[in-house]
């Protein structure tokens, strides 16, 4: 019998801005609710509004809350003892950050950091501890989630060691493409450059090719997609990779049972 879901915390009030018709579809795993989990998640999540650079987690902390974005995108990161860091997935509206607090391990080993800003349904690390206790639909939702970022990851490891800036450049434009309303990025050469892990020199390079080339366009941090089919031709095979097996997890139950 499913557990009823603890109080919320006092500082933690209910959204207004939730709707009670059903599931929202602005976040692929909500939006995988039932109409009846949906009503018991109802009162416990939150419309927050992520800025650029906000910090959701550090490094070896217990999150207090756990994320799932709606139109922001959030960089999922590892840093080096003096400073450096290095993007090894990204979260968008695909999916959830804090997979820690249902994982069992609490502290979390990366630092999420908000690369787009924009808004997302936020819910207590607490409530979501005690809702996956009952071991059903939710969580095994939740774990198939975990095996496609974790698809990502390891895709992310193999491009960064076997292929070119270029290519790696496209694969992380197209999956900031996949979690965005339009086809605009909001991002930096610097800052892109810091996410890939390489020199900014390198980056510049990259992205000049592809607006020369009519691919893309880029104007103030601003980078707008012109022509994503040649996007997807110059990427490498790790975006198509990973894409695929995002979609087979989070494909319904009759359908993922096909796939088995």
């Amino acid at each position: 019998m499913q557990a009823s879901l603890r109080p919320l915390p006092e500082n933690e009030p209910a959204s207004a801005f939730a709707p009670t018709s059903g599931p929202p579809t602005d976040n692929r795993l909500l939006a995988g609710l039932t109409a009846t989990e949906w009503q018991r998640w109802l009162p416990y999540l939150v419309s927050v509004d992520l800025a650029l650079g906000q910090v959701l987690s550090e490094s070896g902390s217990t999150p207090a809350f756990v994320y799932f974005p709606r139109t922001a995108i959030v960089s999922l990161t590892t840093m080096t003892q003096d400073g450096a860091s290095a993007e090894f997935a990204v979260v968008g509206n695909d999916g959830v950050v804090g997979i820690s607090v249902f994982m069992g391990g609490d502290a979390t080993p990366s630092r999420a950091v908000v690369q787009s800003a924009g808004q997302a349904w936020r819910i207590s690390a607490a409530v979501v501890k005690h809702e996956v206790l009952g071991a059903g639909p939710l969580l095994a939702m939740l774990l198939r989630y975990t095996q496609a970022l974790i698809a990502q990851v390891a895709q992310t490891a193999m491009c960064n060691r076997y292929h070119s800036i270029d290519e790696q450049l496209c694969r992380r434009l197209l999956l900031g493409l996949d979690r965005s309303a339009s086809d605009e990025l909001l991002m930096t050469q610097e800052g892109m450059a810091q996410l890939l892990g390489v020199r900014r020199e390198g980056v510049t390079a990259a992205a000049l090719k592809l607006q020369l080339a009519g691919v893309i366009r880029y104007r103030r941090g601003r980078i707008s997609v012109l022509d994503r089919r040649r996007l997807e031709q110059r990427s490498c095979e790790c975006y198509a990779a990973a894409k695929r097996e995002c979609e087979r997890l989070q494909a319904p139950p009759e359908r993922l049972a096909l796939c088995a």
